[in-house]
Parts: structure tokens; C-alpha cells; sequence
């Protein structure tokens, strides 16, 4: 008798939908547009569903890179920059970007892979294995979380767009294992099927409705409260920091309607016109603007932490604030430190303007704040030096020059310059990495988002130091087509910290650094390269080069002599 045997494969069936491919149908649906990484071993399977969708893939060379431009991408554009990093050196590379982030309050999303679910902390040498890579990310991040089984998925992408939303913004960390990224997750709920159940008229530009989460609004008694502790203010400063980039016009209105001295955060630059009389620029960190400060005895601070790389430059510890504080921020912890506020009000700073402006109009305020303003700006021209002009006129140029053009800089000389003395034309046009963690290597990786992000013309500020840190990336903007101008500022190595060393006695160690020879290096990376020496060839190289198809160093000595000329027809505030 011959037995026919029943044999059936045991290979598991192909998802028709895994969870990796539901993961960017979620993204697509809270409006993210590009996806910056580097595919590995451990997350391919995150690219699988990406051409069923109108995301945009942009590959860096280098994670770190990736988080820069993420970072870059959400300041110029206001849209959340989204990173797919691999597990265990992806993560420890990306961490100095997220630090950088957390600490200026920049949405990033960062996704990653992590080992298989019985793998994960186990200690036995996995590829890419870390004692605990979640606990180590969570240092940098707002929030980290593990999806470990398909349906959590869409509740843990949620809570992490309720934090960009409705809270202060910071970077947030979501990471899957390898073989939860495959598992089938067709039975899981999808952005349609939410669509179908819940959504009835609004849509946003994608055909979509998001969920509405948004910030605190201002308690209406604490507003009154202010109103009237205004009417006993003889003497009151106005200070408008980064949670304020995109309040509108109420901000200069309120600052109308009060009557007061105004200064900006490096960046709120923009907020109000260069010209507009109640405005002293970002120069709180100088005397004569801490000077207002010091003096003034009712102080309206809203959305700025106070902190020292916007209002004590120079680390001297002389910032004081001495009158009445009035702080207005979304983050309740940061609304009493590191100065104690009188009156602290939780909220979105958009809806306590408006508020506030509405409780003013049509009284009539007069606290002679214009000639304070004008004594200030005074000063502060008096202690105005040659190269701080020089580099100053140099910036101002390019502004006037390249229509809607957006500034993004490292930790250098002109960057240091303009924080104080450059004026922006609107918000969301100069801001760099000497804020917060004051990072090297971001101002070009961080331009090439920006570019992505906002179609705009845009110039990286660098140093010749700064960029050995991140130079690979300008390969990327190679590939991208992008014509982005990078204004090289050379001094032959770390500067500002030989110049620190040298006044302070120290042996100059580490910091005279071999510097490249820009223009072969620039060549081999698929850009273009010129040395400017004269203001004439620089206008005439900007109206050529910002049409191009190609990245361009602009190499710049400090020690140039077309700087210090033209720097004696600068204008500060205009």
C-alpha cells in the first residue's frame, strides 16, 4: 500500500500590509512631506511602502547630518522634519542633532529600528545591540517610546504629534523592532479608515483631517491681571523670543499699544521691521541694551526661556531683571526659571497677544519709549566695532541682494555678528547653532533642509573649522541640484576659541588646525568654489550662482580689507 504524504511549506504567508508600510500611510497623514536617512540592515524594511506615498526621501551622509536637516527643515518651513535611523550607531550619531533641537524647541520626529523583540537588552552582542538604547535616546528627546506590538502604532504616532502641536516642541524618538517592522499589521487601524469614521467636513492640503490639538489659551483673568499692572508701569521692555516665530502682526501692535523698548531673541528675529522705532534688535546681551533691561520696571517676556546664549552672550552674569516679570509660555516649568515670574501665564503665545492687544486698544499709553530707544541705539553704534561692521554690512548685503533669503549658521565669527547686529526681514530667515547647545558642523546640513523645506534661497554661514565636522554633506546638495550658497568664513582654524585662549594666557593647543584648500575639495564634491575678495564680485556671483544647479563655497578671509570698507557705510537697524 503506497501512502501519499501531505506536506505544507513552512514559510510564514507575506503580510499584505506590515507594519513598516502602515507606518508611513500614518506619516503621510499628519502632512509629513521628506524623510531624511541612511537605510541599513535594520530598517529597509520602513522604505518598502514609501513609493505608494508623496513622501520624499533625502539621503545624508551622515545621521547626524539627517537630524541637521530635519532641523533646518522645520525652522525655514514650519513643517515637522522626520528621520528613519538605523539601530545602535544611527542613534548614537543623531543624538548631538536631537540635544541640539530639544534645546531650541525644534520638532523632529526620529524613527528607528531597534533589535528583534526577544533580542532587545539582552546583552549577547547583537548587530547593532545597545545595553538600552530607548533609555539612552530618552535624555534628548520629549518623549521615547517602543511600538513592540502593530497596534500601537497609530496611538504612539498620535501622542507624538499632540506634543509637536499642543506643548512646548521638542525632538521625539519612536523605535520598532526589526521583526515588528514586518509583522502584518492589515488588521490595524488605518488613516482611511479613520477618515471614513470620523471625518465629516475640514481637510487639510493632502485631502486630510488632522486631529485638532493645540496650545494652552490664556487664562482671561490673568490677561486683566496684566492690564492692570501695566497702569502702574512707568518704564516697561518688551522681550519676544523663538515661541513667538510665528505670531503675526499683533506683535508689533502690542508693542504699539504698550509703549515699550522691544527687543527680539536671535530667533524671533523678524518679528518686527528693522526700522520700526520701538525696536533694539537683539542686543540684550550688550550694555546698552541691558541697560533698558536693568532699568525698565515692568518686563513682558513672552515665549523665551531667558536663557544665557540670547541674553548673556558674553557670560558675565550681568543679565538682571529688576522690575515687575510677566513671562508667557506654553511650558509650565520653563515660565519659572531661571527668572521668577510676578505673574506666569500658561498659554499659546498667538492667543495672549491677540488678547492682550484687544484689552488695550483704544487706551492711551505713553511712556516716551521711542527716546529710550533712540539713546540705547546710540550707544550701542558708539560701541560699534570695524569688523563687527564689516561683517554686519557683509550679511546686510546679501540680504538686500537675494530676495527672501533664509541665513542658517554654525558657531562662527559673521554668525556671532549678526546675532547681534544682522536684522531679518521676517521670521523664520536667520537662525543658527550658537543658540542652546552651540553645536559645530550644523550650519550646512541644516541649510540643505532648509532649502528643501522652503524653496527659498539660502546661505549657510560656516567656518573653516566648523565645516571639517559635516563637509560630506555638501555631496548631498550635489546630488539634490541645490544652489545653495555656503559663505565660508576662514581664520585658519578654531578662532574664536584661539582668540579666547589667547586672552585668557592659555597655550594655543588644538586650535591652529590644518585648514583644506576649499577649492579642489569643493570641486571632488560635485560644487562650486570662489574666493571673493571685493564687494562688486560678490554682488555679481550671488546674481548668477543663486539661479544655478549647484552648491558654491564662498570663500572669505577675515582678514580681508573689502570687509573693513564696507563696513564704514553699516547701518545698524536698517
Amino acid at each position: 500500500m503506497t501512502q501519499t504524504l501531505q506536506t505544507s511549506s513552512s514559510a510564514p504567508a507575506t503580510p499584505s500590509l506590515t507594519c513598516g508600510e502602515l507606518l508611513v500611510q500614518w506619516l503621510e497623514y499628519y502632512g509629513v512631506e521628506t524623510v531624511f536617512g541612511i537605510p541599513g540592515v535594520h530598517t529597509v524594511e520602513l522604505y518598502r511602502g514609501l513609493p505608494n506615498t508623496n513622501i520624499r526621501h533625502v539621503t545624508p551622509r551622515h545621521e547626524q547630518g539627517a537630524g541637521f536637516m530635519a532641523d533646518g527643515y522645520y525652522r525655514a518651513s514650519g513643517k515637522v522634519g522626520v528621520c528613519f535611523i538605523i539601530t545602535g550607531p544611527g542613534m548614537t550619531n543623531i543624538m548631538t542633532a536631537m540635544a541640539q533641537a530639544l534645546a531650541d524647541s525644534i520638532p523632529m520626529l526620529v524613527i528607528s529600528s531597534v533589535n528583534k523583540v526577544k533580542d532587545t537588552g539582552s546583552g549577547e552582542g547583537h548587530l547593532h545591540e545597545l545595553h538600552d538604547q530607548q533609555g539612552m535616546v530618552s535624555k534628548v528627546a520629549l518623549m521615547s517610546k517602543t511600538i513592540w506590538q502593530p497596534e500601537s502604532l497609530p496611538k504612539v504616532i498620535a501622542e507624538a504629534f499632540a506634543l509637536f502641536n499642543g506643548a512646548r516642541p521638542g525632538p521625539v524618538h519612536i523605535q520598532l523592532p526589526i521583526d515588528v517592522i514586518t509583522t502584518d499589521a492589515s488588521h490595524v487601524a488605518k488613516p482611511s479608515n479613520y477618515l471614513n469614521k470620523f471625518v465629516k467636513n475640514s481637510t487639510d492640503a493632502h485631502g486630510l483631517t488632522l486631529p485638532q490639538v493645540m496650545r494652552p489659551l490664556p487664562n482671561p483673568i490673568q490677561l486683566d491681571l496684566i492690564v492692570e499692572s501695566l497702569k502702574a508701569a512707568k518704564n516697561p521692555v518688551i522681550l519676544y523670543g523663538g515661541g513667538c516665530v510665528d505670531v503675526d502682526h499683533d506683535a508689533q501692535k502690542l508693542a504699539e499699544l504698550i509703549d515699550a523698548p522691544t527687543f527680539l531673541t536671535i530667533n524671533a528675529k523678524g518679528l518686527l521691521p528693522p526700522s520700526h522705532p520701538l525696536s533694539l534688535g537683539s542686543n540684550q546681551s550688550l550694555e546698552a541694551g541691558r541697560a533698558v533691561i536693568a532699568e525698565a520696571d515692568w518686563v513682558l517676556a513672552i515665549g523665551t526661556e531667558l536663557g544665557e546664549t540670547d541674553y548673556d552672550v558674553f557670560f558675565n552674569g550681568e543679565f538682571k531683571i529688576n522690575g515687575t516679570l510677566i513671562r508667557i509660555d506654553c511650558d509650565a516649568q520653563q515660565l519659572q526659571r531661571p527668572f521668577r515670574a510676578d505673574i506666569a501665564v500658561l498659554s499659546d503665545a498667538q492667543m495672549a497677544v491677540s488678547g492682550l492687544c484687544k484689552r488695550l486698544e483704544g487706551q492711551a499709553l505713553n511712556h516716551q519709549a521711542a527716546s529710550r530707544v533712540n539713546e540705547a541705539k546710540q550707544a550701542l553704534l558708539e560701541g560699534m566695532t570695524p569688523d563687527f561692521a564689516g561683517q554686519n554690512a557683509l550679511l546686510q548685503l546679501i540680504r538686500d541682494e537675494v530676495k527672501d533669503v533664509i541665513f542658517v549658521g554654525d558657531s562662527t565669527q559673521p554668525v556671532y555678528s549678526g546675532n547681534l547686529g544682522f536684522e531679518a526681514l521676517a521670521t523664520r530667515r536667520w537662525f543658527n547653532s550658537s543658540t542652546g547647545f552651540g553645536t559645530l558642523g550644523y550650519g550646512l546640513p541644516a541649510a540643505i533642509g532648509a532649502m528643501i523645506g522652503s524653496n527659498s534661497p539660502v546661505v549657510s554661514l560656516i567656518g573653516d573649522g566648523g565645516i571639517q565636522f559635516t563637509i560630506a554633506e555638501l555631496i548631498c546638495a550635489a546630488e539634490l541640484e541645490l544652489p545653495l550658497i555656503v559663505l565660508l568664513w576662514n581664520n585658519q582654524g578654531y578662532g574664536e576659541i584661539r582668540r579666547y585662549m589667547e586672552e585668557g594666557g592659555l597655550p594655543l593647543i588644538g586650535v591652529n588646525i590644518k585648514t583644506p584648500n576649499f577649492e579642489p575639495l569643493a570641486a571632488g564634491l560635485g560644487a562650486g568654489y570662489r574666493r571673493i575678495t571685493a564687494k562688486q564680485q560678490l554682488l555679481d556671483a550671488l546674481k548668477e550662482d543663486i539661479k544655478g544647479k549647484q552648491p558654491i563655497i564662498y570663500e572669505v578671509d577675515e582678514t580681508d580689507d573689502f570687509l573693513i570698507e564696507m563696513g564704514k557705510t553699516f547701518t545698524c537697524f536698517s
